[in-house]
């Protein structure tokens, strides 16, 4: 019987896949929602033990789904994993110390997982009870994103992307380079 139940929030199958894989067998019931609306209404319902928040999603960003959950005292409480390969991203909204949440760079592995989760708890047993965030203040109003914020969103993801590829290219390129020097 799983102990824990944690809910992945996170665009890439991939990477849902691999937290779960993460994950010690048997302690973790492990949730899935592909999309921001998907995630925090799963926040809602189930109520899970541990939150893994993609900070860049569709359809509501990461940024709006831990506004919410900010502002919600009952979910504040729940330990919370904020995930980003761009970290400066995470801090253009949401200044360092992380003090009620932890962070964890994309890509990570099994160890840097643990560790986040560990600390994500350990800082949520912290937080004193029902204490709203000021990050959490502008959600008093939710924006609903319109035909022209989606279309905006996703130009930043496909331009994100393709950083992405171009980066693993070079990547490719260099090792490659390395390897032909070695010889």
């Amino acid at each position: 019987m799983a102990s824990h139940k944690v809910l992945v929030i996170d665009d890439s199958a991939v990477i849902r896949n691999m937290v779960r894989d993460m994950l010690p067998k048997g302690n973790f019931e492990v949730l899935e929602a592909k999309d921001g609306v998907q995630g925090i209404n799963l926040v809602r319902q189930e109520r899970p033990t541990l939150i893994m928040l993609d900070f860049l999603l569709p359809r509501m960003s990461g940024w709006e789904v831990f506004q919410q959950i900010q502002a919600q005292a009952d979910l504040q409480s729940i330990p919370l994993v904020l995930m980003s390969g761009r970290k400066e991203e995470v801090t253009e909204k949401i200044k360092e110390p992380f003090e009620y949440f932890e962070f964890v760079q994309k890509p990570f592995d099994q160890k840097q997982l643990i560790e986040a989760i560990k600390l994500s708890m350990a800082k949520a047993k912290r937080r004193p009870a029902a204490a709203v965030s000021r990050a959490a203040a502008p959600a008093a109003s939710p924006v609903v994103a319109g035909g022209a914020d989606l279309s905006a969103l996703t130009a930043t993801v496909a331009k994100l992307q393709a950083e992405v590829d171009a980066l693993k290219k070079q990547q490719a390129q260099i090792l490659a380079f390395i390897k032909a020097k070695l010889k």
